[in-house]
């Protein structure tokens, strides 16, 4: 069976007004051949789509998408990023000026209608204001609701098309008919301020939306503002040349000066200065640069000036992967987002079908005044029912959690993790590279006789070995003279061989030694001890019949990570470290950091078992480690999180990664994920108790027991109220340790 092709791709979208217009547009474009996936942001205004390229192109899903009365933006160019902010400022400015509009006309209409209805020609005056509010400043709802109409179905355009359009058209016919309702003892009464002011505050409801909406995409927009737009190219021949940005290619040579933003990644070739990371890492403090250190885009030099080459440009530097997850992640929905989901997508014919029951269940009960206030709770329900709330609840609060989390160097992939890390209560940590600094250090190389050939064959061993405590002891040995290795192989979770003129040669543990049952000399045996008890890391180096060497390798513990797990302790979240080392050096790491339990002499595939074991406990795991060899574990966690400077491999295999290798910002992580969450709940339970107690109302259940009847006015207003609040309330977030 061929392998399917998988393209996932986030386009803008127009035209959507509320969260059933995102409820359908996910439906049109779920239903096409060669969809995988479909999920729209409401908040964001943004639909990404999993689709096989063979099967289905942006271009179809853009005409799918039309067809439905909507529009896909589809990237063709460089400049095609801006597109969409420039379209959303473009819509925000018309919505200004068309919400400014409304008011101006609607306040006249408001001060007749309510002080002076006795002033000639009251009625007429209040239709000419009204009018054009209705019909010029409000058109978009009606054009919206038609298109709607015309793909057979419905959503809050159309809601408010009908309210008004009723109550203007009522009120039509009681100013040029008033004798129809005279006739039958009944006063015609007029609404053009209703359906004005509705209009009015509808728009307003909207900008304000906007605005915040605007508001919590504010991380993307800081982290693409980090990208300079031009940079200093050196030419072959040595000279500076000044070119924009898009012209770098992978293996240019570009300058730095002081004070300026790197604009790729890439290695320092010549010079040195400090960095200031903070802006991808979180961590404040710069990072010296010298030749062959890595530099990433978005990072600002300070006082010295450097050359590096060019590794990674365009969409494939640090910093656009990291923009491309964020963007991932705040369109990306929570698990409890597919209730809300579901009642947006019948949300709309269920409010219209109040809306006609109330109307007929007022006819029949009040025979004289039935009509008149049927049409009016009506209109009332028809202006009161929010979806927007609804769909605005879950995305605002996801945007502005993992946007703060990406300022503070936290990745969140997607709302799911950000759910699930709220219910952690184990974390598992992998010891070199989390919670030590992972740069191990060889202290002691005791030889049993010391010859250089030896000294080479475990250079030479060590070197073609991918372990980072190798990498320590080739840094210890340095150059040595270079011996041909045969047979090499890697013996996971104890150490390596390979055979040198015909000998077989080891490295490793004492295990590996333990099973080759290679003899060890007394004196190799009490330095062995000692380097054990000393808390380091012990390796040894062996032919077939004799240990040759014992060497002793550290790795301090970070400074983070004692206050990490002091942290987690307090939060009431037990530690677990997981280590390939010996029992007593496990035990003093364990001990220095503070950490209660850990488990030893653990092997790859074993840290896995151990995750699984707990997880059949009840417990909620996170797994923290590299990414790497760490990835059958991390894929078995409820939560994975990677740790490090971002390598590709670890951003792919976690859900979440710690971009500055800061332990710290595991329970910072935690926090963001409770805070956002309760958000959510707080978002949630408003929207839907706003529409529980407000359409009841406004169908007039209160007018039996006090005469009580919602102005329709009032609910325009608590309409475009409700889905303020709901963002309002997301964006508190921001400000939130």
């Amino acid at each position: 069976m061929p392998d399917i092709k998988r393209n996932k791709q986030t386009f803008p979208v127009l035209e959507m007004s509320c969260a059933a217009c995102a409820a359908r547009v996910e439906k049109v474009l779920a239903k096409q051949e060669g969809v995988m996936e479909a999920t729209v942001n409401y908040a964001a205004a943004t639909v990404t789509v999993t689709y096989d390229p063979a099967l289905i192109t942006p271009e179809i899903l853009r005409s799918v998408i039309q067809e439905a009365g909507y529009d896909l933006i589809i990237e063709t160019d460089e400049q095609a990023p801006d597109e969409p902010e420039q379209r959303q400022e473009k819509k925000f400015r018309m919505l200004k000026q068309r919400t400014t509009g409304a008011i101006l006309l609607s306040v006249p209409v408001v001060m007749i209608g309510m002080f002076f209805m006795d002033l000639p020609y009251a009625n007429e005056i209040m239709w000419i204001f009204s009018t054009p509010v209705i019909f010029w400043l409000g058109s978009g709802f009606y054009l919206n609701a038609w298109k709607q109409l015309r793909h057979g179905s419905a959503n809050m355009d159309t809601l408010v098309a009908l309210s008004t359009g009723i109550a203007y058209l009522f009120s039509l016919f009681n100013m040029f008919f008033p004798h129809f309702w005279l006739s039958r003892g009944i006063h015609p009464h007029v609404y053009f301020e209703a359906s004005s002011v509705i209009i009015a505050f509808i728009l307003l409801g909207r900008l304000l939306e906007e605005r915040a909406k605007g508001n919590t995409s504010s991380a993307i927009k800081k982290l693409i503002g980090l990208q300079p737009e031009t940079v200093t190219r050196i030419t072959p021949d040595g000279e500076a040349e000044n070119i924009p940005v898009r012209q770098v290619r992978q293996g240019d040579i570009l300058l730095v000066k002081p004070g300026e933003k790197i604009a790729v990644d890439g290695t320092v070739t010549e010079g040195s200065s400090y960095v200031n990371e903070s802006m991808l890492s979180g961590e404040p403090v710069p990072v010296r640069k010298h030749p062959e250190s890595m530099v990433f885009a978005g990072t600002i030099n300070q006082k010295g000036s450097f050359r590096f080459r060019a590794d990674k440009v365009g969409s494939d530097t640090m910093l656009s992967h990291i923009i491309r997850m964020v963007q991932e992640a705040q369109g990306s929905k929570a698990p409890v987002q597919q209730l809300v989901d579901k009642i947006a997508a019948i949300f709309v014919p269920t409010i219209m079908g109040i809306a006609l029951l109330a109307f007929v269940l007022w006819v029949i009960f009040d025979p004289v005044n039935g009509f008149t206030h049927g049409l009016l709770a009506l209109v009332t329900v028809l202006i009161i029912a929010c979806p927007c709330a609804l769909g605005l609840a879950t995305p605002t609060a996801i945007m502005v959690g993992i946007g703060k989390g990406a300022e503070k160097g936290i990745l969140i992939k997607d709302a799911e993790s950000l759910e699930i890390a709220k219910k952690t209560d184990t974390v598992v940590l992998d010891k070199t590279g989390t919670v030590t600094e992972g740069k191990p250090e060889v202290t002691d190389l005791i030889w049993l006789k010391k010859t250089e050939e030896q000294q080479a064959i475990l250079y030479q061993l060590e070197k073609l070995s991918e372990h980072p405590l190798a990498e320590a002891v080739v840094h210890h040995l340095g150059n040595s003279t270079p011996v041909q290795v045969h047979e090499f192989y890697s013996l996971t979770g104890r150490g390596i061989k390979g055979t040198v003129k015909g000998i077989t040669y080891f490295a490793g543990n004492r295990k590996l030694l333990d099973e080759q049952q290679i003899s060890i000399d007394p004196q190799l045996e009490t330095e062995g001890n000692r380097l054990t008890q000393e808390g380091k890391t012990v390796i040894w180096f062996a032919s077939q019949q004799q240990a040759l060497a014992v060497g002793g390798i550290t790795d301090k513990i970070k400074e983070s990570s004692i206050r990490a797990i002091a942290e987690l302790e307090v939060m009431g979240i037990r530690s677990y470290m997981l280590t390939g080392d010996n029992e007593t050096t496990a035990g003093q790491i364990a001990q220095q950091a503070g950490i209660a339990h850990y488990k030893a002499e653990v092997l790859p595939q074993e840290k896995a078992a151990f995750i699984k074991q707990l997880q059949t406990e009840g417990h909620q795991v996170a797994m923290v480690g590299d990414g790497i060899n760490d990835s059958a574990a991390l894929a078995q966690a409820d939560l994975s999180i990677a740790m490090g400077k971002g390598s590709d491999i670890a951003m792919d295999v976690a859900k979440m990664t710690i971009i500055s290798s800061d332990l710290t910002k595991i329970p910072e992580a935690i926090r963001l994920s409770v805070q956002t969450v309760r958000t959510i709940r707080q978002n949630l339970f408003w929207a839907f108790i706003y529409n529980l107690i407000g359409i009841p109302v406004a169908a007039g259940i209160l007018y039996p027991v006090n005469g009580f009847l919602l102005n329709p006015m009032i609910a325009g207003a608590a309409m475009a109220l409700s889905s303020v609040s709901v963002v309002s309330n997301s964006l508190r977030l921001k400000y939130k340790k």
